[in-house]
C-alpha cells in the first residue's frame, strides 16, 4: 500500500471505539502505527509473521504487536459489509451485461470459486474434518466476483474435507429470475450455478462441450485472479497459526 491508502484506511477507522477504550501505554500509540503494524503482520509469511520478529522490526513488544492487530482488525471488520456486498439487481443487471458482451454468457452476475486456507497446525476438535485431499489440514473459503475480479461475498468456516459440490446459494436470496454464477468443473449444477462440463472416467469430451468449457475458462479466470490478489497481498492467510480446540477459536479465527 502507499501512503495515500494508508492514511485514507487510517480516516476510515480513527475514531473506532477500539482505539480509546484502553488505558496505558497504548493510548500513547497514533492510530497510523497500529495500522502500519497491522499491515506488517497481513504482509508476512512464515517466520516473517512472527509476533517477536514484528515487534522487532517496528520497535515494540510482541505483546504490544498482538494488540495493534487485533484492535485495527476489530475496527476494519465493521467496515466488512460497506466494501464487500451482494450487488443489488441495477448492479447485476450491469455485470450481466458487461460478461455478456465480452464472453457470450447472458444472465451471469458472477464468478465463484473456492480456496483452502492451510493451518499451521492440526486442529484439537475434529481434526479429521479439516483434513485436505493435499495432505494437510485447512479451512476453505467460497468466493463470488464479478468479471473485474471484485469480490462480492466471501463465506468462511467450511471444513477443508468438504467438496466444493455440497456449496449451496439460495436462489431466493441472491438471484432475480435466471441469474446464476459461474463455475469450474468441481461445483455441481443447479438454478443458479453453471459449471464446466467434467470429463467422465471412461468417456472424453465432446467437441461442443469442450468448446463450452474454453469459453467459460476465459471469463471464470478472472476468479483465479481474484484469489491470487487476495493470497499475494494477505499473505498470513498462507498459513494460519491459531490451534483449533473448539468452536470458539474456530469463531475467532474466521
Amino acid at each position: 500500500m502507499d501512503r495515500a491508502c494508508i492514511h485514507q484506511l487510517m480516516e476510515l477507522v480513527k475514531d473506532d471505539e477500539v482505539f480509546s477504550k484502553y488505558w496505558g501505554k497504548r493510548d500513547k500509540r497514533p492510530v497510523v502505527l497500529h495500522i502500519m503494524v497491522f499491515l506488517r503482520y497481513l504482509g508476512s509469511y512464515g517466520n516473517e509473521a512472527s509476533l517477536q520478529k514484528i515487534g522487532l522490526a517496528m520497535g515494540m513488544s510482541k505483546g504490544a504487536v498482538n494488540d495493534c492487530v487485533i484492535c485495527v482488525s476489530q475496527a476494519v471488520l465493521k467496515l466488512q459489509k460497506k466494501v464487500i456486498r451482494w450487488p443489488d439487481k441495477e448492479e447485476r443487471k450491469q455485470i450481466g451485461s458487461r460478461i455478456k458482451q465480452a464472453h457470450g454468457f447472458v444472465n451471469c452476475v458472477g464468478l465463484v470459486d473456492s480456496t483452502l486456507f492451510p493451518l499451521a497446525f492440526a486442529p484439537t476438535l475434529n481434526s479429521e474434518d479439516y483434513f485436505t485431499r493435499k495432505g494437510n489440514y485447512a479451512i476453505k473459503g467460497l468466493f463470488v466476483c464479478d468479471d473485474t475480479a471484485k469480490i462480492t461475498l466471501v463465506e468462511m468456516g467450511w471444513l477443508g474435507s468438504m467438496h466444493d459440490s455440497n456449496v449451496y446459494l439460495t436462489k431466493e436470496k441472491y438471484f432475480s429470475n435466471k441469474e446464476y454464477l459461474l463455475g469450474d468443473s468441481a461445483f455441481s449444477a443447479s438454478m443458479v450455478m453453471v459449471p464446466a462440463f467434467k470429463k467422465g472416467p471412461n468417456a472424453n469430451l465432446s467437441e461442443e462441450c469442450k468448446y463450452f468449457n474454453t469459453k467459460l475458462a476465459k471469463v471464470q479466470i478472472k476468479s483465479e485472479h481474484c484469489l491470487g490478489l487476495v493470497k499475494a497481498r494477505f499473505q498470513c492467510v498462507c498459513e494460519l497459526k491459531p490451534i483449533i480446540r473448539s468452536k470458539r477459536d474456530l469463531a475467532v479465527l474466521l
